[in-house]
This record gives C-alpha cells, structure tokens and sequence, in this order.
C-alpha cells in the first residue's frame, strides 16, 4: 500500500503532460484510396403517383476504412418533372458538405422526390440522375431513378398466374420480366409498354399480344389501338435510337404465342427465340399487323448479334409486318422455320451496313459451343427484302448447298446479287423481281436515299416494281393497314398500294 500513493500521482501527472488522444476512428484520413462503399448502386422511385407526392427513399453509405473520411460534398441536380431533397445528420439540404463518418461506420442519406405525375408526352417519362459524393479527391456516383407518369411498375416480376396488362396507364419493365411455365400474360390493344436499358420480357408460358383487336376500318400509324414496346427515355432524343431495351424472349417450351397490331422498337432484339439445344416441338409465335423498326446490338455486349427476328430452333409465322432499320439483321434463323407472307423488309439503318437483312444458318456458337447443325426453312410469299447492304445482298444463307430443298421463295421483290441466277439456291424464278434497276428510287414512297415528305415512308410508290406482282393467299385478304387487297393481283410487301 505504501507504493500506491506515489504510483497514483505519477499516473496523474502523466496525464496532465501527455498530448490528447483520439480513438483511431475518429482520425481523418486524406488518403485518396479511402473510398466509400454504397448499399445499393442505385436509388429507385418506382411508386406509382396518382398525384404529386414526396417520397423518400433509404441509401446506407459505408466507410469500410479504419480511419474517418470526411465528405466534401455530396450532391443531387433537380430535373423538370422532379425535385430532389437530401435528408442528412437530420438536416433537410440540397447539398452537404463537409460530412464525416467515423471509422468502419456508416451514414444513412434520405433521399428525398417530389415528382409530378401529370401524364405528357413532352415531359420525360424516366429521369436518371447521379447523386455525387466527393471524398479525398475522389468523386463517386450512386444512380437515381424518377419516373415522372403514373404507371404500372413490374421490377424483376415473376408472372406465375394468368394475367392481363391493361391500357389504363403505362407499364414500365425494370430489371426485366419474366412469364413462368403454365402461365399467360395478355397485353390488352392500346398498351404501351417501356422497358429500361437491358431489361427483357422473358417468356417461358404464353404471351397473347393484342390478340382480340379487330379494326373496322383503315388503320392510321398512330392508331391508339396498337401495342407499343420501346425504351423507357421518352425525351426527343432518344425517339429512333437503336438498342435501348432488349425485347422479348422466349424460351424452349413456349408455344402458339401470338403477337398481333404491335410495334417493337429500338431493341436489341425484336422477337427472339432461344431453343440452343434444338428441343422439339419448336417454341413458335404467330405475328401479324406488327412493325419492327430500330433493332441493334451495337455496344450492348451481348455475345448474339441482334434482330427484328432472331430464331435459335424456333417457328414464325409472320403475315403483313414492316421491318426496317435494323442495324445487324431483320431476320436471323438458325435451324428454325420461318414463313414470311406479305413482308417489307426496308432495311436503312444508320450505321453503315455491311450484313444481308435476312440471314439462314444451320448452326450458330453460343459461349464458343456450336449448336446442333439442323437446315432451316424458309417459306416467303408476297415479300420485299430490300437495303442498302454494301455488297448487294440482302439475302444470305449460310452453307446454303446443304439445304436448297428447304428454301422457297415466290413472288418477291429481292436485293441479291449472289443469288441472281437459275442455279441450285438461285432466286430468278417463282416469279420474283431480282435488282430491278428502278428498285432504288421508286420502291418505295420515301427512303433516307429519296426523302420525300417529312417521314420514311416505305409504302409503295406509284411507279413501284413491286405492285400488282403478288399472288393471291388464302385468308390474307388485307394488308397492314387493314385496307382490302387485290383479290386477283396484290401487290407484294405488306402495304397495298392505294391510289390518291
């Protein structure tokens, strides 16, 4: 006990000569490797807005290091249609600065939306934005997803059920959507469907798009009865740009689908069956009445090249449909059955064009393993393959010598030169119209090469080589627009031309 006193004292007096201390995680570090780490990557709005409201979402933000960081800055950009606030250490800001979490802590941000719902079509539907966090010289970023309309939202949704979208408000598709086995998905006429980038609608059930719609009369292309596919960026920009969602899918046991009155546009796909290892009976889908337009995997990433129509050992029956403007192919099938009756193929794309717009092929690699080699079939009646493919040739078939039995074409208009003969896989016969030399400039009414008027417009022009030229089809009696056909010469492509 006599050693406790004096020990006492010296401990007393080392406190009052030693400097301050500090827990390790209260230290800042400057250290520009000291980077923060984010719960999600991206803040989502996706409630539905049945008038203007403020909503508030959660993001946690980590500092994984042993040190406290300090934040100088985080930061959001309020955009038309949407007002962000920040809610941070309890105080309401559109910008903080100077933020410190401790050590192997976090912070929780509210983020905070007032977005008005009043539906416009010159109001962006999707507003992206970065909420930025500027730490040590580093600037990081976290995504912030507003949708300005009242819609349907389906994000990452399974459809186990039979179900119907109606055409009340919009569907927007996040993170995809997919129709399981036994179930159907209906899309009701008038539908608009926006999808975000990368998102698809994957059926392995039954899809029935627009399948009751009966017009009456002549149909305008604005028709408010049609089912619209596109991205979710509404903005003026971003109206004809390729590959900004990526279409519908179906898989190995979907069958008798029916896509009917439909547009599909700036996908990476248009309609895509993926049956890689040939199981039989082929997923199959009937269209008709339907427009693709803007199809491209340019700079997407997927090890598949795109198109309107890409069948991996899948059925198509197509009747009456434009596609145009597909910047790899229109129409891509492997070991597949394809019957086209009354198609334009009007392929302009703006990207210089370098493959043939229809395209055969017994075998494909997918991840480097090739399919089983299978001969596909191709039946086109009344048809246009056309384009500005740089060789002349818009129709192709690979390792075609194998499977000349499986090809038949017949009154249609063709672009081809390496097919433009009699021979085995020659196309100058079934009366069919090869490389008309008057094909270029009156094929149509208007093509990016003789705009005429304010939009491309690939209905017939009056000096078209391709009117009166078709041959009757059983139960085809209208054409795309629903106005009667010829009933002894149609013309060929899915638009029957009338004269003013």
């Amino acid at each position: 006990m006599r050693f406790l006193l004096p020990l006492l004292l010296l401990l007393s007096s080392l406190v009052v000569v030693l400097p301050g201390c500090e827990p390790k995680e209260d230290l800042i570090t400057t250290d520009s490797s000291a980077k923060l780490e984010f719960a999600e990557d991206t803040v989502k709005f996706d409630t539905v807005f049945a008038s203007v409201g403020t909503v508030s979402k959660r993001l946690w933000v980590y500092n994984r290091n042993a040190r406290a960081v300090r934040v100088a800055e985080i930061s959001l950009i309020n955009r038309p249609g949407v007002t962000y606030s920040l809610l941070i250490n309890g105080d309401a800001t559109s910008t903080a600065r100077d933020v410190e979490i401790r050590g192997k802590d976090s912070l929780l941000v509210l983020v905070r939306a007032t977005i008005d719902p009043t539906p416009s079509d010159l109001k962006p539907f999707l507003v992206v934005d970065d909420l930025k966090f500027r730490t040590n010289g580093n600037e990081q970023q976290v995504k912030v997803v507003s949708y300005g309309q009242n819609a349907y939202f389906h994000d990452a949704e399974r459809i186990r059920r039979n179900t119907i979208w109606r055409s009340d408000k919009p569907h927007v598709i996040y993170n995809s959507v997919l129709v399981e086995r036994g179930a159907t998905l209906t899309i009701e006429a008038g539908a608009r469907i926006y999808s975000h980038a990368g998102s698809f609608l994957v059926v392995q059930g039954r899809l029935l798009c627009n399948p009751a719609f009966q017009p009456t009369g002549e149909l305008k292309p604005e028709d408010r009865n049609l089912v619209r596919f596109q991205g979710d960026r509404r903005e003026e920009q971003y109206r004809e740009v390729p590959g900004q969602w990526g279409g519908i899918q179906f898989d190995t046991l979907s069958r008798d689908n029916v896509v009917r009155f439909t547009e599909i546009k700036n996908s990476n796909y248009g309609l895509f069956f993926f049956n890689r290892r040939n199981y039989q009976p082929h997923p199959s889908v009937l269209v008709e009445n339907s427009l693709f337009t803007n199809i491209s995997t340019v700079g997407s990433g997927f090890g598949i090249e795109g198109a309107a129509l890409l069948g991996i050992y899948g059925d198509f029956v197509v009747r009456n449909t434009l596609i145009t403007n597909c910047e790899q192919y229109a129409v891509f099938g492997i070991g597949n059955v394809n019957q086209l009756d009354y198609v334009t193929v009007a392929n302009y794309p703006r990207l210089l064009h370098d493959k043939p717009s229809v395209l055969l092929a017994p075998s494909i690699e997918v991840n480097r393993v090739p399919t089983p080699a299978v001969a596909p079939r191709l039946t086109m009646r009344n048809s246009i393959v056309w384009g500005t493919n740089k060789d002349g040739n818009e129709l192709a078939f690979a390792n075609g010598e194998l499977y000349p039995s499986t090809i038949s074409i017949s009154n249609s208009v063709l672009k081809t030169k390496d097919y433009d003969n009699t021979g085995t896989l020659g196309q100058r016969k079934n009366n069919n119209i090869l490389n008309p030399t008057e094909g270029p400039a009156y094929l149509f009414k208007s093509t990016p090469i003789r705009f005429r008027g304010k939009t491309l417009d690939f209905q017939l022009d009056t000096l078209s080589p391709a009117s009166n030229k078709g041959l009757p089809l059983p139960g085809l009696t209208r054409d795309l627009l629903n106005r009667p056909r010829n009933s002894s010469t149609p013309d060929v492509g899915a638009y029957e031309r009338v004269n003013p």
